[in-house]
């Protein structure tokens, strides 16, 4: 969370698709603590098999980060699925 915000700070200004790209790593890693939170609430809920869903939202996190990682490298944009867009 807090690297794709300095960056998006920094950057903003002065290249575009860095910016584009950061901003929409914040988004989604916004998506993701949201996320997080709302399966811990689940879980106290259902008593723990909630915690059952932690893995996915783990591994989902980390392909995601490397197939965006691969396409930024290209100079592709990359849009996040699943991600809700908060910062405009």
């Amino acid at each position: 969370f807090v690297v794709p915000l300095i960056i998006y700070l920094i950057k903003k200004d002065e290249d575009a698709f860095i910016a584009d790209q950061s901003k929409e790593a914040l988004n989604f890693h916004i998506t993701m603590i949201i996320a997080y939170f709302a399966l811990i609430v689940i879980s106290i809920i259902t008593v723990g098999f909630g915690a059952l869903l932690f893995p996915v939202l783990g591994l989902g996190f980390l392909i995601l980060g490397i197939i965006v990682g691969i396409k930024a490298n290209d100079g592709a944009a990359f849009r996040y699925p699943f991600a809700i867009r908060l910062i405009k």
